[in-house]
């Protein structure tokens, strides 16, 4: 038994592309009162812009609205980081962001319903707009979890941000999950030791560190009882990671079985409450995307029709829900008839090849045109599919619509593929997108089968909109 290093911490860091030296974390200690602040001002700060802009739109509508009127009740912007404090979010560490969602909007919706009871209580409904009360709670709805995102991001990779831990099992585990964790420092675990001994956690547990993450893959059931009491001994906080693989782990609920540890699964593919809930999203997003997007596709279209010959749509079958077919539309980004000359190309490349066999994508495809290669890296080629969204074959987030040829890289994996609608966007939209090699797109896809939630849809879209106004990966 000993100390993962220099071995599995250089695994770390070439799983991670970061420095991973032992104790670099303990150097820098926690400040997780520093933390909670930087995100209790910006969630008071995303509160108060949502409710000033709705007191400065809302005149347009109705007249006779006096902000002096709202000025007094500033003091109620912190009924909203006391409600976020209640649910656990200050810090928030290692919470996944569709679970931080998820506990945001219920803690907004607790807090607007009590101040309205509170003003009709107190006799002054009808002094404030209702209007106003309305826009300013779906504007906080968007503008807290936004600015949470910005804030998480900007700060991720300060000395300051997230816990040290220290990540105690298996060799090979244990370095995946440290790695992990380092390529996302917004969660706020810092890896600051692999160990595969708890008694080598003493040193990091007298520097200060209070976290531990127990690995149990591959580990017998005596040595996971002593390595777990030993770690109980010097770390107050303790992350159980369970032999688990290829099961959910988003929405997973800890249950007492009478002494005996389960962990309760919630299989929401199988619950019609949230099927409806993301229909009627897929639907609401339409009508309202609908209206911007009608103007934007007649002027695509034409551009098309004059930039280059050839139909203006073009469909290829794809696999849906169920593994049936359908024809998923896009707007033509390549030349007419290009794909006769893909095979030249690429027996006439070996790097071409190489580079389609492992993408299925070519950075550099010469059968794109330059209206087309513009289309496609801001993903307006796409818009068409709104029509298969309205006819229910995709929806706006789910896995990636694959081909009949692409199934067999599936393997095992296409019958849960096959239990979702496919998206319009989606986890490897939002992860990278064409940067991922196609065996890191199965994995996502699945992740989000297995993982599926109304929360999940909402957070991809949050992140689908800064990938589509960055450009992130897209070619």
């Amino acid at each position: 038994m000993s100390i993962l290093q220099p071995s599995s911490i250089a695994r770390v860091a070439e799983l991670t592309d970061a420095p991973a030296r032992l104790g670099e974390s303990v150097r820098h200690p926690a400040r997780p009162w520093l933390c909670s602040a930087v995100l209790l001002l910006g969630d008071v700060a995303a509160v108060a812009f949502a409710v000033a802009v709705s007191i400065l739109i809302w005149p347009y509508f109705s007249a006779g609205l006096s902000s002096e009127l709202y000025l007094r009740l500033w003091p109620v912007l912190f009924l909203f980081p006391l409600a976020y404090a209640a649910t656990g979010l200050y810090p928030g560490f290692g919470r996944n962001p569709a679970e931080e969602l998820r506990l945001l909007t219920v803690a907004t919706c607790v807090v607007y319903p009590a101040l309205a009871v509170t003003v009709f209580l107190l006799k002054d409904a009808s002094t404030y707009s209702r209007g106003v009360f309305v826009t300013a709670w779906l504007q906080t709805l968007f503008f807290v979890p936004v600015l949470r995102s910005i804030v998480r991001s900007t700060c991720a990779r300060k000395s300051w941000w997230g816990y040290p831990v220290a990540v105690v099992g298996a060799a090979p585990a244990a370095a995946e999950i440290a790695g992990s964790l380092a390529r996302q420092p917004e969660l706020g675990l810092k890896p600051a030791a692999v160990l595969d001994d708890p008694e080598l956690a003493v040193p990091l547990a007298q520097q200060g560190v209070r976290h531990v993450i127990f690995a149990l893959t591959g580990t017998s059931q005596h040595t996971v009882g002593e390595s777990f009491d030993r770690c109980s001994e010097l770390f107050p906080n303790i992350i159980v990671i369970p032999e688990m693989a290829g099961l959910s782990s988003l929405w997973v609920e800890a249950r007492d079985l009478n002494g005996v540890l389960g962990l309760g699964v919630q299989q929401q593919l199988l619950m019609p409450g949230p099927r409806v809930v993301k229909r009627a999203l897929d639907l609401g997003l339409v009508v309202i995307l609908g209206m911007v997007a009608l103007p934007l596709i007649a002027l695509i279209a034409l551009a098309i029709k004059i930039t280059s010959p050839g139909p203006v749509f073009y469909g290829q079958t794809r696999r849906g829900r169920g593994g049936g077919p359908f024809v998923a539309w896009k707007f033509r980004s390549m030349y007419a008839n290009a794909g006769a000359g893909l095979e030249q190309w690429l027996a006439s490349d070996p790097s071409l090849r190489e580079e389609w066999l492992q993408y299925q994508k070519l950075r550099y495809d010469p059968r794109i045109t330059p209206l087309g290669r513009f289309l496609r890296r801001t993903s307006l080629d796409e818009l068409p599919q709104l029509w298969n969204i309205v006819r229910g074959q995709m929806s706006f987030v789910g896995p990636r619509p694959i081909v009949t040829e692409e199934v067999s890289r599936y393997g095992d994996g296409f019958a849960l593929y096959a239990k979702v609608t496919p998206g319009l966007s989606g986890m490897w939209q939002v992860s990278g997108r064409n940067n991922l090699s196609y065996e890191q797109r199965v994995k996502l896809d699945l992740y989000y089968v297995r993982n599926w939630s109304v929360w999940l849809d909402l957070h991809i879209l949050f992140r689908t909109i800064r990938v589509v106004v960055l450009g992130d990966g897209a070619y």
